[in-house]
């Protein structure tokens, strides 16, 4: 085990303000493999302090030359990327081949994609007789999760520095390894000190300082609803800017026609990627009654493909959740969908066989789900699929839109226009159409209860810009 000292506040690492310590648990072996500091309120003044002193000089800095920093930070990356990978598997519990090729691939790339924008970008335009400034929001307050660890502070870090922002992030506490070797990386890249700022520590601690603190600007908060909501009220009852992005429960359509088989198939290794911890998952398949024994047939196939394992193993496909606590979390929802009605087809509430330690769910696919059921209303955060009936389309996109959600979706069909057309019409941020590749250009966010604010590419860029007008 490895007991890791001293926030990042102001370009260098120093001792945490308390003694409070956070055990990082690996959460295939059940073994604790790290400590390190639980921040207090006063770690998160501290940090704060040094992100609103850094502040004018960064933002007076030109995009270009920002643009040259994250893309040193992106090389900084790259050069780590074993590292990063192994330490996403040990703390989060993700394959290893997936953790190499998008848990710590694709920070890479969009930390590019921001150096490059940074440079591109027009923050100044011409509207008549007026010039339009966009210009830094401030001191951002950045919360993450611990289901893509690196991801998701590459996608709120990376477009707060091009845009001139200065930043103090709060990691989660499962995952706080990984944001550890990201701020080394500002480090290597050369940031200038107090640009970024890391605070490690429990949510109801420091990341509720980070989201109260008064020189925080703008709140960036990736995670549940539940905490969303508190988060969006403190936020909203200081006057300040915030982006959330938070639950789903997104629909796949497969619409009559539709190649059948690649549809459910890819409908099952995207409910399993990262052990069903995506935010995006498409968990509710919406099969037409004529298809519907057979797409069932054909999920159940298709999951026996997905036994959990060693996520250190690089033929391993699925790994176990992230703690204990998720893995009853999810276990007790398969229970309650069997209660309810739902036939558990394939998986299950019981361990998988063979694996005595570990916080591992079995790959479960449940049929004969109704719109009413907890399964198909909650989001359950595990390798969980659920197959729901519709008689013709105008029912499967009510059902679609039958959510509190409305992140992700999806749309099989046999013709494209046909697909496009459907999926127009559902109340979700993005669509999948037959198996359309994830950009990362592309604004990434969600309707109700999703979220508020986009990420990723120019629109994620624009979440942390403010505008000024020049009457001339």
């Amino acid at each position: 085990m490895t007991a890791h000292d001293g926030m990042f506040i102001d370009g260098g690492w120093r001792p945490a303000r308390g003694a409070g310590r956070t055990e990082v648990v690996n959460p295939a072996t059940e073994q604790v493999i790290a400590t390190v500091p639980a921040g207090t309120a006063e770690d998160v003044d501290d940090a704060v302090r040094a992100a609103r002193a850094a502040l004018p000089g960064w933002a007076a800095t030109p995009p270009a030359r920002r643009g040259e920093l994250l893309t040193a930070l992106s090389d900084a990356l790259a050069a780590r990327h074993e590292e990063i990978a192994t330490t996403i598997t040990a703390e989060l519990g993700s394959p290893i081949g997936f953790a190499r090729r998008v848990q710590a691939g694709l920070p890479v790339a969009v930390a590019r994609s921001y150096a490059d924008l940074a440079a591109s970008h027009r923050f100044e335009e011409r509207i008549g007789t007026s010039t339009v400034l966009h210009e830094p929001a401030g001191v951002v307050g950045a919360i993450t999760p611990w289901n893509y660890p690196l991801h998701q502070v590459v996608a709120k870090v990376a477009p707060a520095l091009a845009a001139g922002c200065t930043v103090v992030l709060k990691p989660a506490e499962n995952t706080p390894l990984t944001a550890r070797i990201f701020a080394e990386c500002t480090a290597a890249a050369g940031l200038p000190a107090g640009v970024f700022n890391l605070v490690t520590g429990l949510g109801p601690e420091a990341g509720q300082a980070l989201a109260e603190h008064p020189g925080v600007d703008l709140v960036s908060f990736t995670g549940s609803t539940a905490v969303g909501r508190r988060i969006g009220a403190v936020a909203g009852g200081a006057v300040k800017r915030v982006a959330l992005e938070l639950g789903g429960k997104s629909a796949n359509v497969i619409l009559p026609g539709a190649d059948l088989d690649r549809a459910v198939r890819a409908n099952v290794a995207d409910v399993v990627r990262n052990a069903g911890q995506s935010c995006n998952a498409l968990t509710r398949t919406l099969v037409h009654t004529d298809h519907y024994d057979e797409a069932v047939a054909l999920a159940a196939e298709a999951a026996a493909e997905f036994a959990p394992g060693d996520p250190t193993d690089p033929d391993c496909r699925l790994g176990p959740v992230v703690s204990a606590r998720q893995r009853d979390r999810v276990r007790e929802l398969i229970r309650k969908g069997a209660a309810e009605g739902a036939r558990v087809v394939t998986g299950g509430a019981e361990p998988p066989e063979g694996l005595d330690k570990g916080y591992y769910v079995r790959p479960t696919v449940l049929a004969d789900v109704t719109p009413g059921m907890t399964v198909a209303r909650e989001e359950i955060f595990g390798p969980v699929l659920s197959f729901l009936r519709y008689g013709d389309t105008d029912e499967a996109l009510r059902l679609a839109n039958d959510s509190d959600y409305g992140l992700s979706g999806a749309v099989w069909a046999a013709d494209q226009d046909e697909a496009v057309a459907f999926a127009r019409r559902m109340e979700c941020g993005r669509v999948d159409i037959n198996g359309g590749d994830f950009n990362i250009m592309a604004p990434f966010g969600g309707y109700k209860q999703s979220g508020v604010g986009r990420e990723l590419g120019v629109h994620g860029l624009q979440e942390y810009l403010q505008t000024k007008s020049l009457q001339l």
